[in-house]
């Protein structure tokens, strides 16, 4: 993937919160597109493995949520975090990080993360289909900056971090 490319147009699954529906679980499916997500906007997107791991849970996650305001200072619109997890699980992270911030998109298939060819096998940890690790900026559905981590591959033993951090995003948009 590189800058000049345009994000893939799917549809991703949500659950939310709809005041009009009784009872101990007022949800409705609700279906966004990536168009809504992207068009006529300059948004961060970054996307990691996975909801309530280490690296993404103690690091990315709250780093991005620290940096929110300054990123959109510098002409960004919205922060999302997107992940091979359903809507469920992506609220219940959201909420056990107590994120107020970012916003987060569930990309359940994994089809958003294949056709930016960004799906990798981690199978060796028993996670299955997972995006690898990655940042971008994306203005009016072009990316504008990528920042990939390192060695992408399928059962990689490691999970690099740093590239797609929030101060390498910070970096890019400034430059």
């Amino acid at each position: 993937m590189q800058a000049g490319v345009s994000i893939p147009n799917i549809t991703f699954h949500y659950r939310v919160r709809d005041e009009s529906i009784a009872g101990d679980n007022p949800f409705r499916w609700q279906d966004i597109t990536s168009n809504e997500i992207f068009a006529n906007k300059r948004v961060v997107v970054f996307s990691l493995p996975g909801a309530f791991t280490p690296t993404c849970s103690t690091f990315q996650v709250p780093g991005f949520e620290a940096a929110y305001e300054e990123i959109k200072s510098l002409g960004v619109d919205e922060v999302y975090v997107l992940s091979v997890n359903d809507t469920f699980v992506m609220r219940k992270w959201m909420l056990d990080q107590g994120v107020e911030k970012i916003s987060f998109i569930p990309d359940g298939n994994g089809e958003f993360t294949r056709q930016l060819g960004m799906l990798v096998d981690k199978s060796n940890l028993g996670f299955g289909q997972r995006s690898w690790r990655y940042a971008m900026v994306v203005n009016n559905g072009v990316i504008e900056h990528w920042l990939e981590e390192p060695g992408r591959a399928d059962n990689h033993a490691d999970d690099p971090y740093g590239v797609s951090s929030p101060e390498s995003v910070l970096a890019a948009l400034k430059s």
